[in-house]
């Protein structure tokens, strides 16, 4: 054991009864409880560990937590208070971080590294969350989450990189740790190791897209992918990391260019295919989507192409074939999120609330956590009239996705957070919409007529929704069956652009027919929207 301050990049620390894992971002007591900690609060933890028992002003951490973001001593103070709640102490009677008045914040007892051996197991009956891949519920980030796995030979010659690209590959949140700790690992040994640099960038960007990390994590992808650009300005990997990295800051415009790069230098690149065809359909080109789809030469070694050819039907209106392909891959794969969460927000957005909560329930009997998963039942609560349960549900996404900006979105529209006033509300809503001349998500427009609407301003809701919907947003089922919307599908505005949609879609639909293309199982059906 040493001094922390000693050991900055530590990865295993105890404090009082608790062990700290950094790498897996794992708080665990020593009778083997498993604590709820992770994102800012993890990051506030383990900024404060490698100060030993200094006190930390509040400077300090937010220029360590929270930079490049500008937030001030009240967003520190609910943070410490949010940490302090996960690791059940009592700023009262504080065992583990206490305040120092006009000063700052200190542990309670002096940290020391310890080695990973010292680490109990969890409990039994402890509870393993495994936070999986962004949703495509309300189109909350962008992220197409895929990635072509190495060649066997490709990391012959190193064994972290074999096991790093392994864990990479399994596509659960502890794995992707390891994989994180591994590459940095390679990276000490061989700093201009590209494969290590691409899988860290890579794994960076998904802690972003699929394990609600921060902005910074893609921020670091997107630096490392340029980085190895810069030195190999024609290899198509790069560019594909580049483009995961951008997907994940939401830069749907940037993403989509990159992605195309990596495929115009490598046209056997089929993970990158399959990314530029999940942009595709989010820019509302679903006959590019599916065609780019039905291109990838081996499906099974893309992430999700089941579900993104699935959800290409259902958009297109063959509905039928989407969900068969929906619910084999919810049976067949427990563990993935996407599964987890395509499968119910699919019924629900059928209108089969029931069989949505069913599925629902399932998937959180499963110990799968997203944010994704609680605004769905936040919705599903809402239908049945249970708003406090739409609070408790929308809070606990807002916990678990604290920079994405729908989620807090979502919390002032039913009160589960005060909202601010209403010309803050506008000033929110115009700057997403500005964002969709930069190449943000249509979704975005979408959350900008709510917020429109929150702020009374019924006309400007209805043109931020017209804005969503020429950008390419084509979800007309979620638009009719949200709660949400209750009041805005009461405006004759709404239905033209619900016609606008069905016409958009009608036109891909054909040309997708001209093209012969429709895969099999559409083609037994008839389009139903």
């Amino acid at each position: 054991m040493s001094d922390p301050a000693d050991n900055p990049t530590a990865l295993h620390y105890r404090l009082d009864d608790l062990h700290i894992d950094v790498a897996r971002q794992r708080v665990l007591r020593d009778d083997g409880q498993l604590l709820d900690v992770s994102g800012l609060s993890f990051r506030l933890l383990h900024h404060l560990l490698t100060q030993g028992t200094r006190v930390v002003g509040f400077d300090d951490l937010i220029a360590n937590i929270w930079a490049p973001a500008i937030v001030n001593e009240e967003t520190v103070t609910q943070r410490v208070r949010l940490l302090r709640q996960a690791l059940g102490d009592d700023g009262r009677q504080a065992r583990y971080l206490r305040s120092v008045r006009g000063q700052g914040y200190q542990l309670c007892s002096e940290p020391v590294v310890e080695v990973p051996a010292a680490a109990p197991a969890p409990a039994a009956n402890s509870t393993r969350r495994w936070i999986i891949p962004t949703a495509a519920l309300l189109l909350i980030v962008a992220g197409v989450l895929y990635w072509q796995w190495p060649s066997p030979d490709a990391t012959a010659a190193s064994p972290l990189l074999q096991r790093a690209d392994y864990y990479a590959g399994i596509g659960q949140r502890d794995n992707n740790e390891r994989a994180i700790a591994l590459y940095r690992q390679r990276l000490q040994e061989a700093p201009d190791d590209v494969q290590a640099q691409l899988g860290l960038a890579r794994a960076q960007a998904a802690r972003t897209c699929l394990y609600n990390g921060s902005g910074e994590d893609a921020e670091q992808a997107l630096q490392l992918a340029q980085a190895v650009i810069a030195r190999h300005p024609t290899l198509a990997a790069a560019h594909a990391a580049r483009g995961y990295a951008h997907d994940c800051r939401g830069e749907v415009g940037a993403a989509l260019a990159a992605y195309e790069h990596a495929v115009q230098l490598d046209p056997a690149a089929d993970a990158s295919r399959a990314s530029a065809a999940y942009l595709y359909a989010r820019q509302g080109r679903l006959s590019d989507a599916l065609a780019a789809n039905l291109a990838v030469r081996a499906p099974e070694r893309v992430r999700f192409w089941e579900l993104q050819v699935a959800s290409n039907l259902d958009l297109l209106g063959y509905s039928a074939a989407a969900e068969a392909r929906y619910r084999r891959s919810f049976q067949l794969y427990p563990d993935n999120v996407f599964s987890n969460i395509a499968w119910p927000t699919f019924l629900y957005e059928h209108g089969r609330s029931g069989e949505a909560q069913a599925a629902l329930d399932e998937a959180f009997a499963r110990h799968i956590e997203h944010a994704s998963l609680y605004l769905l039942s936040a919705e599903l609560a809402l239908q049945r009239g249970d708003l406090v349960g739409a609070q408790t549900a929308a809070q606990r996404a807002r916990a678990l996705k604290q920079e994405a900006s729908w989620p807090t979105t979502f919390a002032w529209i039913i009160g589960a957070e005060p909202a601010p006033t209403s010309a803050q509300l506008l000033v929110h809503s115009a700057a997403l919409r500005a964002g969709l001349a930069q190449g943000s998500d249509p979704s975005d427009g979408v959350e900008a007529a709510l917020l429109a609407d929150l702020a009374g301003e019924r006309q400007a809701a209805l043109e931020a929704l017209q804005t969503a919907v020429s950008a390419g947003y084509r979800n007309a089922s979620y638009l009719q069956v949200s709660p949400l919307f209750a009041e805005l599908r009461k405006d004759p505005g709404f239905t033209p652009l619900l016609q606008t949609v069905a016409a958009a879609v009608a036109a891909d639909r054909t040309r997708v027919l001209a093209s012969g293309q429709l895969p099999a199982d559409a083609q037994a059906v008839t389009a139903t929207r």
